[in-house]
Parts: structure tokens; sequence; C-alpha cells
């Protein structure tokens, strides 16, 4: 039972951290149609912000914090103004393309800066162990659960009640359409990447405290889409209950069945699910009639 709890706070923090990056894939395909190939390497580039904030630039974390959360809204701006309102217009390809230049840019960009080797610095989180019980769990991980989910949470909200998030939505759904009611698409897309960023560069931040700050996280990254797909492409929520399934899924299987099947379970679940629901639990199902 120890081991199961131990196991289930590892799983829930490391699922609420991939729902995050989830959740901004989420956010620029409701806006605009576009699978973001990127949103794995802005997770990355949210985890040596941190890094560069707190270590090297000696700020206080809370001022870090806020620092990094601004780089990243900077950074999704610049790449909507630079990379995609060129495209605006052009098949929704060409964007997917540049998406996936973006992702080697980036991943380029951190290697130029940081270089290849791990880099460390003094967690924020508590580092020390809370008792559930008979278990004990690590209290940063712990703590990592609620921040995700209350960022989760706010960009849910974002999307229910807010004009942009509404805008997003009829973006999205028909952009011809959306125009002649006067909604701005290059606004809305800034905001949209914006968002994606921001919620990347929070999943980053929380990952650099738990794991450390490396290359490697760009593996991490990759769990964003069989998340996306498992939840729906268009769903804030089912990134939400699809970040947590995968996550518990990765560390039950690695706990009770080895680490090697850790990586190979969750998408078998992925294909049995498609095979019953193709549009994810909570995605939206598209009816073309011709």
């Amino acid at each position: 039972m120890d081991a199961f709890l131990q196991l289930t706070v590892s799983g829930l923090s490391n699922g609420t951290t991939y729902a995050l990056a989830a959740a901004g894939f989420v956010v620029v395909y409701k806006a605009s149609d576009v699978i973001n190939f990127a949103q794995g390497d802005l997770l990355l580039l949210g985890t040596y912000l941190i890094f560069f904030a707190l270590a090297q630039a000696g700020l206080p974390w809370s001022v870090g914090v806020l620092v990094v959360v601004l780089m990243a809204v900077a950074a999704g701006l610049a790449v909507e103004r630079l990379v995609l309102r060129p495209l605006v217009g052009e098949p929704v390809i060409s964007m997917v393309m540049a998406t996936i230049g973006l992702s080697s840019v980036l991943r380029a960009l951190v290697n130029a800066v940081w270089g290849p080797r791990p880099r460390s610095f003094e967690s924020f989180l508590p580092e020390g162990e809370v008792a559930l019980g008979s278990a004990v769990v690590s209290a940063g991980r712990l703590l990592s659960i609620p921040i995700a989910l209350a960022v989760l949470g706010g960009l849910g909200l974002f999307f229910r009640y807010a004009r942009d998030g509404i805008a997003m939505r009829a973006i999205a759904d028909d952009q011809q359409a959306a125009l002649s009611m006067g909604i701005s698409i290059p606004r809305v897309f800034g905001v949209a990447w914006g968002l994606a960023a921001v919620s990347a560069a929070v999943g980053g931040i929380m990952l650099a405290n738990v794991v450390g700050v490396s290359p490697n996280v760009s593996a991490i990254g990759l769990r964003v889409f069989p998340v996306v797909v498992l939840g729906g492409l268009d769903s804030i929520g089912g990134a939400v209950i699809g970040g947590v399934a995968i996550g518990l899924l990765e560390v039950y299987a690695g706990g009770y069945l080895g680490h090697g099947l850790s990586l190979v379970i969750p998408y078998v679940v992925l294909l049995l699910v498609l095979m019953v629901r193709p549009y994810g639990l909570f995605g939206k199902e598209v009816i073309e009639r011709v």
C-alpha cells in the first residue's frame, strides 16, 4: 500500500505536468486548427529559463518565476508574429511544418546557449517529505499537483468565459466567418501562442524543480502527443484526464511490471482507446457530409 501511494503521487505529479504542456497544445489547436509539434520543446525551454533566472541571474524565486512567465509570453508572441502570421490563410499543413521546424530551432537554441550537460539549482519547492498514512512522499511532487491544476483550471475558465477564448473557438471552426464578425485573427493567434508558451513554461518550472534541468526534458515533452490524442485535441478537460491517465500508467507499469514497459503501456492503451473513440475521450466528433 505504501508503494502504491508513492507511485500514485509520482504519477499525478508527472501527469499534471504533461497536462500543462498538452493544454498549450490544445490552446493552439483551438485557435488555429494547427497541431503544434514544438510544444514539448517550449517545455524544455521553460526548464532552462528558470535555471537562468535563479542560478545565473541570481533572482529570488518569486521574481524569477514572474520573469520566466513574461519571457515565455514574449517568446510565444515572437513565434506567432515572425513565423506563423505570414502563413495566415495558407494551407494548415504549412503551419504544421513551421512548428516542426520551430521544434528543431528551439532545441538547437537551448543547446547553443546552455550546452548539452545537465544543470542544477536550488529548488524553491519544498524538499522534505510528507507522510500520507504510512507512506512517505516528496513534498515538492505533492505541491506541484495543485499548482498545475490551478493553472489548468484558469485556462478552462478562460475558454469558457473570456472573449478571446470564445474567439479562439470561433476561428478554429471557421476563419472566414470569424473574420466577417470582426474577430482579429492575428490578435487571437498571438494570445493563443502566448498562453501555450506560458503553460509550457509553468510545466518546465515544475519539472526543473522535480527532475532537474537537462536536454532529456525534451523526451518528456514527447508525452504531450499521446496525452492530447487520448483526451481529445480540442478539450482542456481531456488534456487533464489524458495527462493524469498517462502519468499514472507510466509509474504503475514501471513500479509493478518493470521500467521498460512503462514506456510502452501508455501507447498500447492509447491505441485501444482510439480504436473505440478515434477523436479521443473528450474530443469533438466531426462528421462531414458529401
